[in-house]
């Protein structure tokens, strides 16, 4: 869904209001190989038109399904994101006032404000980096195979030190030796 600044003109005294379900899969699984299915998007939300800018406020409720990060199985993610956008063309960026200063403006480079590009790129945002299955996240067990394991990070640093401790430069075997040999004399004395 696309809006263009002209017809948005109409919209100056009231908000846009829209509510769409949009059809992304094959867009979303094209910009990110990882996703393996996308359930229709629902993008409900409000479009303010200023004078300065143009606001863009919606909800997505979305099922990304991607593969699991420990074990590569599918899972779905039920996405549930708020979006808050402020876009701006390049005249208006130029007499923006300081109150906007601190926001993120997006750049308009056509006279069009895309609906589904905004989603999709906010969809893509919100893929956690660490995706597990509700097996996965109810058992303490990472897999393993032929001469390799994968371990927590405190699993990592006990064996670390495990290893420390049994393993010792034999040059210091020999000096705890004598350090034993003569605290034995000196307590028979």
């Amino acid at each position: 869904m696309k809006w263009s600044l002209l017809e948005l003109n109409k919209y100056k005294d009231e908000p846009c209001e829209f509510s769409e379900t949009l059809d992304l899969k094959a867009s979303l699984m094209k910009r990110d190989n990882l996703i393996l299915d996308v359930s229709p998007v629902k993008a409900t939300g409000i479009l303010n038109v200023g004078k300065e800018e143009y606001l863009l406020h919606y909800k997505i409720d979305v099922i990304v399904t991607v593969p699991s990060s420990r074990s590569l199985a599918p899972v779905p993610l039920t996405l549930s994101i708020d979006v808050d956008e402020v876009f701006m063309t390049l005249e208006q960026y130029q007499q923006r006032d300081e109150r906007l200063a601190d926001e993120e403006i997006i750049l308009l480079e056509k006279p069009t404000i895309d609906l589904d590009e905004s989603v999709e790129d906010n969809i893509l945002l919100s893929i956690p980096i660490q995706v597990l299955s509700e097996e996965e996240q109810r058992s303490q067990d990472m897999p393993k195979g032929n001469d390799w394991e994968v371990l927590s990070e405190e699993e990592y640093a006990q064996k670390r030190q495990e290893e420390a401790q049994q393993t010792m430069d034999p040059r210091l075997a020999k000096l705890s030796e004598l350090f034993s040999e003569t605290s034995d004399e000196d307590d028979k004395q």
